[in-house]
């Protein structure tokens, strides 16, 4: 199968100058396996160099190129553009964040609703019976969330921000004390306070966009569940 033509309209926007935001539209010709990624390289490169986004991996591993597509937050490095089957590809940034231009947001209230202090490993579950290699006592991998930003995007409660901890961050409260962290008893604490896991109106919607399966509204039913229970004994 040959190349196809698809029309891009995607929402630009530079402080200043493309002030305040409006829509471009740009009509490429792309192949059956082409991402959503491949076509923003295309247009940087051969058609408008000033467009602004953010990619690294290109394999959904680091989490920089989420945004929305077609209304969904997606990772753009891994959305084949033919699979979306739509006749045009509407690119926005992430919601609910500070934007810098065109496609990217400012991260940085995002990691700021993260505890410091949490670690990023876990044990690994792949290959539970191999004896780990001298020097080890077990074999660890890192968390599944790639920090990507999809789930606060895609949260009600975090459109506008109200001090909401978020999905991103509850999950990763959660997976805390699963480990067994000696601030279990702090991060729960944090969970259960005003800015916790009773402000999540319970959408789902942070699981469904979610590219690596972390799954937060589950961890925050989970939450909810021990600190029922804590309140109950």
């Amino acid at each position: 199968m040959g190349k196809r033509p698809i029309r891009f309209k995607i929402s630009r926007y530079r402080p200043g100058h493309v002030d305040p935001p409006r829509f471009q539209v740009f009509d490429l010709s792309l192949g059956p396996r082409a991402t959503v990624l491949d076509a923003l390289e295309e247009l940087r490169t051969r058609h408008d160099p000033t467009l602004l986004y953010r990619h690294s991996c290109h394999h959904s591993s680091c989490g920089t190129c989420a945004c929305r597509i077609n209304g969904t937050e997606r990772l753009a490095c891994v959305t084949v553009v033919w699979d979306l089957g739509a006749e045009e590809v509407v690119l926005e940034p992430l919601a609910g964040f500070p934007r810098v231009g065109d496609l990217v947001v400012d991260m940085g209230p995002f990691y700021e609703q993260i505890p410091a202090g949490l670690t990023c490993l876990r044990e690994s579950e792949w290959n539970r019976e191999a004896s780990p290699a001298a020097g080890l006592t077990l074999y660890e991998r890192f968390e599944n969330c790639i920090e990507c930003g999809a789930c606060v995007s895609a949260c009600p409660v975090s459109q506008p921000p109200d001090g909401f901890i978020g999905p991103a961050g509850l999950a990763a409260i959660s997976r805390e004390i699963e480990k067994g962290a000696g601030q279990a008893e702090d991060l729960l604490a944090l969970a259960g306070g005003d800015r916790g896991v009773w402000l999540c109106e319970r959408a789902v919607h942070c699981s469904k966009v979610c590219a690596t399966e972390v799954s937060p509204a589950r961890h925050i039913h989970k939450l909810r569940q021990r600190l029922e229970a804590e309140g109950d004994s």
